[in-house]
């Protein structure tokens, strides 16, 4: 995450780039009527310095001073919804710094944004996997959640997925039948944090600025007007968003680029059978099994067999000597050979008792 906000960061500090994001925000908002971009003056901006129409405006938090100038906090409000709500759903292409300070309100309740520097952007599959996980939150499937956070590469393939669904699950139900406008993005960014961090789940960048985003956003809403209900506003969104998923124009390129890559398999196929076929006559085909953890686990396995061959070694002197020993003559010349034997019983005695310890040690047991 610290790497990802440090690109960020030098990318506010290209003013052309800047420049480049607010137009795109330009035109992509060319048609609302209570949304303002200021326009680039490209002839004066640099890497170092932007240049751009000046726009005189009241900050979106001056509560005082909007009802001083008899704006509508509601419609203000309003309006701020539909802007994150277009910018993410429809354009895939949202500003990621949208705190008081760069929201104006400008004469006939237009909303004037500023500072393009830090943005984000959302494919269609990431804003279709947002509203899916949003639907199964709704649903309490929390299986389904598991399935999608994987298929986004949120969550680990291995993931042990019960606890994660267990976690999952208790929390839906906190928030399970409370109406959606006594939610708080807050608070389930709050929630989230623990999982996230317990599970090692993986946000992508532009997610994390998405959360900051309405995050700020609510902050923003909820101070305009308390009661207002986002997730209202979002609905008409939504469903259009869905609607459109199933316009030929939207899923027709991801068909035609299936097929294609099933055309191209079709023709390689026959051409790389024939080759592996040739390979496993010649007998150059060989099987390569990569096992995570396997060499620690070899290891200890090598470890065990060495640990039993010589416990059985150990015994087996040990009794020998143990059976020899009343046997032995103590007159000489045999008494030395007798306390040869003697010592040597000794010494293995010593060794199974170092191996008995060492195995306690290592936390095998006995």
């Amino acid at each position: 995450i610290v790497e990802d906000f440090s690109v960020f960061l030098r990318a506010e500090l290209d003013y052309r780039r800047e420049g480049r994001n607010a137009e795109r925000f330009r035109a992509n908002f060319a048609n609302e009527q209570h949304l303002y971009v200021p326009r680039i003056w490209w002839d004066y901006t640099t890497g170092r310095v932007l240049v751009q129409e000046r726009i005189n405006g009241l900050k979106i938090d001056d509560i005082d001073a909007i009802e001083a100038a008899g704006y509508n906090r509601d419609h203000l409000a309003l309006h701020c919804a539909r802007l994150i709500i277009k910018e993410v759903l429809e354009d895939g292409y949202f500003h990621a710094d949208p705190h008081p300070g760069n929201i104006l309100v400008l004469p006939g309740e237009v909303i004037g944004l500023i500072d393009f520097g830090t943005v984000g952007l959302l494919q269609v599959s990431d804003r279709a996997a947002l509203i899916r996980l949003y639907i199964m939150a709704v649903q309490m499937d929390v299986e389904g959640l598991v399935d999608q956070l994987i298929r986004m590469g949120v969550a680990d393939v291995n993931l042990e997925r019960r606890p994660l669904q267990r976690d999952l699950r208790r929390l839906l139900m906190k928030y399970n039948g409370l109406p959606l406008s006594e939610v708080r993005v807050q608070e389930v960014l709050d929630d989230l944090r623990p999982i996230i961090y317990s599970y090692n789940l993986r946000l992508p960048n532009d997610l994390w600025l998405l959360a900051k985003t309405f995050v700020m956003m609510e902050g923003v809403g909820k101070k305009l007007a308390p009661d207002f209900d986002i997730f209202a506003v979002s609905q008409p969104y939504v469903k259009k968003f869905l609607r459109r998923m199933w316009l030929p124009t939207e899923w027709g390129p991801d068909v035609w680029r299936n097929l294609t890559g099933w055309n191209d398999l079709v023709t390689d196929l026959p051409r790389q059978t024939n080759r592996i076929l040739t390979q496993v006559e010649r007998g150059e085909v060989g099987l390569k099994l990569h096992i995570p953890e396997i060499d620690k686990t070899v290891h200890r396995l090598d470890d065990i067999a060495n640990r039993v061959i010589l416990s059985l070694l150990l015994a087996a002197f040990i009794m020998a000597l143990a059976l020899l020993i009343p046997t032995l003559n103590l007159t000489w010349p045999w008494g030395l050979l007798t306390w040869i034997i003697i010592s040597s019983f000794a010494v293995m005695c010593f060794l199974a008792l170092w191996l008995i310890i060492s195995i306690i040690r290592s936390g095998g047991g006995l």
